[in-house]
């Protein structure tokens, strides 16, 4: 489970994040583009947008859901 301790900096505010058990496996990029990006120079995830409607929110959970690592994190702000 993600830690809203742990996570990155470059994450913007908002519910969704990605904490540094992230492994850059790319799945979450792949799955919601627009919400998550990649930090090429420490080679990790982190969102680049906070998601607005319900099915925006659905496209986030999915990929925290789908993430190998668990290192997205949600809570709830």
């Amino acid at each position: 489970m993600a830690d809203k301790h742990s996570k990155f900096a470059d994450n913007v505010k908002g519910r969704f994040y990605v904490d540094e058990n992230c492994i850059d496996c790319d799945l979450c990029r792949e799955m919601a583009p627009d919400f998550f990006g990649r930090n090429d120079d420490e080679g990790h995830s982190f969102v680049q947008r906070q998601p607005v409607t319900p099915e925006e929110v659905a496209l986030c959970k999915e990929a925290l859901n789908d993430c190998p690592v668990e290192a997205i994190g949600n809570d709830g702000e």
